[in-house]
């Protein structure tokens, strides 16, 4: 059987005016993680990245570090598949609803960095609305959209994966979990739920054969856990 290994970006700039940049802990999370992969002595075969900068770097970073570790690395194949769905399109097609049983919920989002705990307990009722289709959503991209895009991707790297391959594919939070719905069967708000746990850099195992897939291990975060640096430990 062969392995994908669904690698969810490193920390990017939260509450920046462009959040799609890799933080400083963004950064060594992504270069522990190639580290920790060239202890193993973990060989990739095919390394897929959507095309989100956090996407890309946290791969590239990863990658130079398991090839500074001795190991061969493949090249970055590029899906958009594997893109996050539209969070910023989420907030602001579905904050309006929200007002009158949120009144704070504008100056939260204004000041998010500052209101981490609030911002997501708002952000999670957003997405549950969004994926539930509880609200018009003038353009956005459905959840049901989102789950094509992402299995599209996902049948793309099985059709063209070698038997016992090992794939790297990384990717964002939302997208492992619509993965996870996939393969698992789990609800869109089971899914979510798991969402909301996966730190930043972590594996995320699947097992292969052909097109059957199966889900191995969840959420590793050993690369930062063995470095006992507990500010490398973000969901965020």
């Amino acid at each position: 059987m062969g392995n994908l290994y669904l690698i969810r970006h490193g920390q990017a700039s939260f509450g920046a005016d462009d959040y799609d940049v890799l933080s400083p802990v963004g950064v060594r999370q992504s270069q522990a993680l190639g580290e920790h992969l060239a202890q193993l002595g973990l060989r990739l075969d095919r390394c897929v990245a959507g095309d989100l900068r956090r996407q890309q770097d946290t791969a590239r970073l990863a990658l130079q570090a398991l090839h500074h570790g001795g190991s061969p690395v493949p090249a970055i194949e590029t899906d958009a598949a594997f893109n996050e769905f539209d969070a910023d399109g989420v907030i602001r097609t579905l904050l309006p609803g929200l007002m009158a049983d949120e009144p704070n919920a504008l100056d939260v989002l204004r000041d998010c960095a500052n209101n981490r705990s609030e911002f997501q307990r708002l952000f999670a009722i957003m997405v549950q609305r969004w994926h539930r289709g509880e609200h018009a959503l003038d353009g956005l991209e459905s959840w049901a959209a989102f789950i094509r895009r992402v299995q599209g991707g996902l049948d793309r790297v099985l059709d063209g994966a070698g038997s016992g391959d090992n794939i790297a594919i990384f990717t964002s939070g939302g997208t492992i979990a619509a993965l996870l719905h996939l393969i698992t069967g789990v609800t869109p708000d089971q899914a979510f739920a798991l969402n909301w746990q996966i730190i930043n850099t972590s594996l995320t195992q699947v097992k292969f054969r052909g097109r059957e897939v199966a889900l191995a291990s969840f959420n590793s975060q050993a690369h930062v856990q063995l470095l006992r640096t507990p500010s490398l430990v973000t969901y965020r």
